[in-house]
């Protein structure tokens, strides 16, 4: 390691685990050896390096000679498996260091400002393929039957890009990219699950260096399908790797978001290559930034790569996800401090990914999006190489717009929450009030009630409409309008419209990270207007706003039930109905068992209308429309428990399985699921053996979490062993047992079981696996098991997801307090 010494020093220290430390010594400004007696501390994962005499100042190199542990704990240099088509077992040695693993490989300097250039030369057995950050330069025979391969020097970046893979693989053909290698590299017999990657990876890499303007800093991309793996996917400069259900996949047989998923996580690595690997965070603080940014650039790469797939309506569902945690009294800043190495890890949450990427498209939008490129452009020339702070990235902003970022962010990213924006007109219409409070659940914790946002508010309002569009989700016209942009500081403002209004539209264009309320006559107006003013997204915004009152005890169930059938009646979005189906799931969890037929019967008369308009699949229909027809199916199946449908559920199920590609995929997926919610103990054999000889990674993953929605409890009780055995991969465990406990009928069964083998699970699971594991507990309503929850973990922390788990205890007494609020009058709402 060449280091510049700045001043006399007799100590050098370092960051390592796990590894033992043979030798070390310091090749002095002098060319004299210096000796060093290492000591190595766990606790804070540090090698303290005693010189044997002072360093002067000049330049050094230091020397280490150690020894690790090929892990298999999916962090650091670690083992990942796979079986070949004869059952033989594979073994491929592989790297995961972010946040702070780098050191269980070699000692460094393992904090991201410590940027340096790496030389990485690997030995490995001849016919195993090696990839790393750079390009090969040299592949020379060592005589013992290995090979050394030597890479290329990486740019200056940090520690946590590092990245080495050896194994048996195959590597793609290269595409040329404008000058930019771009592989697939992926266990044997995978080759043709590439080519989705390959198109998608290559839109991106032409897409980010145009809106960026710079070129793609490295010298190659390599795109790494590991079979275990801890994460979604790692920004590795140059040698990004992936779950393999993240980046191999057969367009032919999978769903529309299936496909969707790979290409945003793709889009997503590959945004890090700017944002991240090229400018990086100063310290772990800024870590959202990272995320949420390349978050926010993903959603856009996919929008331009497959405009039919309409990517910020569906970014709603995930936005919504952000809003239920951060309307909790347990909600933290964006941004907050961090000390340790768990509360690096503690930040790769929902808060970081989709509230942090809301905001930020929140601010491009009310900017206008060529403004805010360019102050994106200016941070990206002005930082490349460096590191940065969050503000750097406002003031760049702010520099190129002339507007107060850093002011509004600022109340945004430093103190956790949103706000419920109020909306009333007045004067005839002449006025437009606007208010604004905390946002808060019924059920949850006393959160501070006087927090106050500068909310950068987007108003539409209108007297008349003119639209000729169709209500397709696709191409809806909405009437010319006046916009108007108002930044709403404090407790209230008043805004002079141009015109009397009729309606108004707040968060036009949906893009706002806040809650709206209408005044009753607004809300009236508007909604007698949505199918011709509002766009689905903002459509989507009504409903979704509309459930998030009946959690916070504003609104009765009733009243959503009746705004859910207004709502439907020529609603073809995909967006709404797959919010409208998640709050008809939530309330099916909190109906008692008695009255369930009723509300089974209130479902089929709200969605059957809908599937009917659909009709059956028709060649070259957009991608939305299977996907909604299968959303619409799975809703009839499920919660309504339709006769007919599961009956055809079995049938097409068994042709698609029998004749892959016959059935569209999305119905197909949706097929299995309703198969699954009756299915009985051959439904469990057929779907076990199915996952074991899937074609791709989805389907194995289709089927295996299928098991999970079984309804006999015999079933639930073999799938939940399963899951601690060799026959799931550990990366999948958690989120198979989060789906069982999610479940309305076995959720508290399945927690029972996480319960009496916490320790098998927490020894077994991927450390940060264990927080998402957790997440099922949100859904559970029964008083008696949510009481059992918060004992338990309250004697077994999750410190590398406390806050997380905080988070998930309290809303899951949100679910108990609404049980005990809506749950008896529920039947009487249904009518």
């Amino acid at each position: 390691m060449a280091v510049d010494v700045v001043e006399a020093v007799d100590e050098v220290v370092l960051n390592a685990i796990e590894l033992d430390i043979d030798e070390a010594w310091v090749e002095a400004a002098d060319g004299g050896r210096v000796d060093a007696t290492v000591t190595l501390d766990e606790v804070t994962e540090r090698a303290m390096l005693a010189l044997a005499r002072p360093l002067e100042v000049g330049p050094a190199t230091v020397h280490a000679r150690f020894r690790g542990t090929l892990n298999d704990k999916l962090h650091g240099f670690y083992r990942s498996t796979f079986r070949d088509d004869d059952g033989v077992e594979h073994v491929i040695a592989t790297t995961q260091f972010e946040a702070t693993d780098a050191r269980r490989a070699f000692p460094c300097w393992d904090e991201p400002d410590f940027k340096a250039t790496f030389a990485v030369t690997l030995v490995v057995d001849e016919g195993l393929t090696a990839v790393s950050n750079a390009a090969h330069v040299a592949d020379d025979p060592t005589g013992d039957g290995r090979r050394r391969v030597r890479f290329a020097d990486t740019m200056v970046m940090s520690t946590y890009l590092v990245a080495f893979v050896v194994g048996p693989l195959e590597v793609t053909e290269p595409v040329d990219v404008d000058g930019t290698p771009l592989r697939v590299v992926h266990p044997p017999g995978q080759g043709h699950l590439t080519a989705f990657a390959l198109e998608s990876g290559a839109f991106a890499l032409r897409t980010f260096s145009d809106y960026f303007g710079l070129p793609y800093p490295g010298d190659k991309l390599d795109l790494v399908a590991i079979p275990d793996f801890a994460f979604g996917a790692m920004e590795n400069l140059g040698c990004v790797t992936f779950r393999e259900a993240l980046l191999l996949i057969d367009p032919e047989r999978s769903t529309r978001a299936e496909l969707q998923r790979v290409a945003d996580v793709v889009h997503h690595e590959i945004a890090h290559m700017w944002f991240g690997d090229l400018v990086t965070m100063r310290w772990w603080n800024g870590i959202w930034l990272n995320e949420a940014f390349a978050t926010f650039m993903e959603m856009r790469c996919t929008d331009a790569f497959r405009p039919e797939w309409d990517r910020w309506t569906d970014f709603g569902i995930s936005r919504t996800a952000a809003f239920d945690t951060d309307a909790l009294a347990t909600t933290r800043p964006i941004e907050f401090e961090v000390t340790s190495p768990t509360d690096a890890e503690g930040m790769f949450d929902i808060l970081t990914y989709e509230k942090g990427a809301a905001v930020v498209r929140m601010l491009e939008q009310y900017l206008g999006e060529d403004r805010f490129r360019d102050g994106i452009r200016k941070y990206m020339v002005d930082h490349q190489y460096a590191n940065t702070e969050t503000t750097d990235l406002w003031d760049a902003i702010e520099a190129a717009t002339g507007e107060p970022v850093r002011r509004i962010m600022d109340s945004w990213i430093f103190q956790g929450g949103h706000p419920v924006v109020g909306v009333e007109l007045a004067d005839g219409g002449a006025t437009l009030g606007l208010t604004q409070e905390p946002q808060r659940y019924a059920g949850a914790d006393e959160a501070a009630a006087d927090r106050r946002w500068s909310v950068p508010v987007l108003v539409r309002a209108g007297a008349a409409s003119i639209s000729d569009g169709h209500l397709d989700g696709q191409d809806t016209a909405v009437s010319a309008a006046a916009l108007t942009k108002v930044l709403l500081e404090g407790d209230h403002t008043e805004v002079a419209l141009d015109a009397p209004a009729e309606w108004v539209v707040v968060n036009s264009g949906g893009s706002g990270f806040f809650r709206v309320r209408y005044a009753p006559d607004a809300l009236r107006a508007l909604t007698g207007r949505a199918a011709q003013e509002l766009t689905p997204l903002e459509r989507y915004g009504l409903v979704d706003d509309a459930w998030a009152s009946v959690l916070a005890g504003t609104t009765r169930v009733g009243t959503y039930l009746e705004l859910l059938r207004a709502a439907t009646a020529e609603e073809n979005d995909l967006s709404v109905w797959q919010r409208i189906s998640a709050s008809l799931a939530a309330l099916d969890r909190i109906v008692a068992d008695g009255d369930r037929p009723r509300f089974a019967a209130f479902v089929r008369a709200l969605v059957t209308p809908a599937l009917h308009r659909l009709g059956d699949p028709v060649a070259g229909e957009p991608d939305r429309t299977a996907a909604l027809r299968g959303t619409l199916f799975e809703a009839l199946g499920v919660l309504g428990a339709d006769q007919s449908v599961r009956e055809r559920a079995r049938e097409l199920h068994q042709r698609g399985a029998d004749q892959p590609g016959s059935v569209d995929p999305d119905l197909f997926d949706a097929a299995l699921r309703v198969v699954a919610a009756a299915g009985d103990a051959s439904t469990y054999d057929d779907f076990l053996a199915r996952s074991k000889r899937a074609g791709t990674p989805q389907e194995t993953l289709r089927y295996l979490g299928a098991l999970a929605d079984l309804p006999a409890a015999e079933l639930v009780d073999r799938f939940l062993g399963l899951t601690l055995t060799d026959e799931v991969r550990t990366q999948d465990a958690p989120y198979l047992l989060r789906r069982a406990i999610a479940s309305r009928e076995h959720g508290p069964r399945a927690w029972a079981f996480v319960h009496r083998n916490w320790d098998t699970v927490t020894a077994r699971f991927p450390n940060n696996s264990i927080p998402r594991l957790l997440e099922g507990v949100r859904t559970l309503t029964d008083p008696a098991v949510a009481a059992d929850v918060d004992a338990f973990l309250a004697e077994h922390p999750v410190p590398q997801g406390a806050k997380t788990v905080a988070q998930h205890l309290e809303r899951m007494k949100v679910n108990v307090a609404l049980r005990q609020r809506e749950g008896a009058t529920l039947a009487d709402a249904l009518g």
